[in-house]
């Protein structure tokens, strides 16, 4: 296939994903959805393989889609950048983060850092919440970057870090041998709890939920007390906690995968440059650290 990709098509495929709707993608990209739709109709022609198919009501990507996905994000990126680096003026604005409370504590200060010094009459916002409430934050427009634990049905986010979801426990006590388990996790709708509820169903281990909370502080606190077992991506492994593995009976748990959303609301050399320090911070995945999904 030779010839050359056309990077407006790109991008709208791009904003198409990223909003999940050739709707919302023709208003990102000031569009009508016909014109979308030709363009999507063309790439395809030029790719030689759909990019969608129909489910239902709704299109979802082909595994050739899937494919062209992480293509189209680098040159699209790799086109802002170059853009980016031939502009002279100096970034100044304001521009709104937000992260889960955890991530803010292991993260955010390499990240924000590293922001203000290349980017110092930047005021950046911060806002932390669970990573439910900052993807409808994004879609309401009131957030232009989230880091967010990724979720493929929830958000379609760049991933950019791979980390072993562990269970841990206090090392100066014994709460992993009590009969009934007591654990420390977060609200129902999280899918570390959803995760280590099945995998303790799955191998038939009798357990409770006695603590219960968004905040990753007041789970930690629990855990360190002696009070609760939890379950903490690798980063987040407090000293005083013991991780806890096949060999003390715990089945082993998914990979967790944080991501990046950015605003499709609108595009600017700020939210770029943000985005560019978050990956350069929290990337693990092209360092030989990658852990593959079980």
């Amino acid at each position: 296939m030779a010839g050359l990709l056309d990077l407006d098509q790109l991008k709208t495929f791009v904003v198409i994903c990223e909003t999940g709707s050739f709707t919302r993608a023709a208003d990102v990209v000031h569009k009508t959805q016909s014109a979308v739709s030709m363009q999507i109709r063309r790439l395809e022609e030029r790719i030689g393989k759909p990019l969608f198919a129909r489910d239902g009501r709704s299109s979802k990507l082909t595994p050739e889609g899937e494919r062209l996905l992480a293509y189209a994000r680098r040159m699209v990126k790799l086109n802002d950048e170059t853009i980016a680096a031939f502009d002279e003026a100096e970034l100044s604005g304001r521009i709104r983060l937000g992260t889960p409370d955890d991530y803010a504590d292991r993260f955010l200060p390499e990240i924000l850092a590293r922001f203000a010094r290349s980017n110092p009459r930047v005021e950046v916002t911060v806002v932390c919440e669970p990573s439910p409430q900052l993807v409808e934050l994004v879609r309401q427009n009131e957030l232009d970057v989230a880091i967010i634990t990724y979720v493929r049905e929830k958000a379609p986010a760049e991933v950019i870090r791979r980390e072993p979801l562990l269970w841990v426990t206090s090392a100066r006590h014994a709460a992993h041998e009590e009969p009934v388990l007591p654990l420390a996790l977060g609200r129902p709708t999280c899918n570390w709890r959803r995760a280590a509820v099945e995998a303790l169903d799955e191998v038939r281990r009798p357990h409770r939920t006695l603590y219960a909370s968004w905040n990753s502080t007041a789970v930690g606190a629990a855990v360190l007390a002696g009070l609760a077992v939890s379950v903490l991506p690798e980063s987040a492994i407090r000293p005083g906690m013991r991780v806890l593995t096949e060999a003390d009976g715990f089945p082993r748990l998914p990979v967790c995968e944080i991501g990046l959303l950015r605003s499709w609301h609108q595009a600017s050399p700020v939210i770029d440059a943000l985005a560019g320090h978050i990956v350069q911070s929290l990337d693990n995945l092209t360092n030989g650290a990658v852990l593959a999904a079980e």
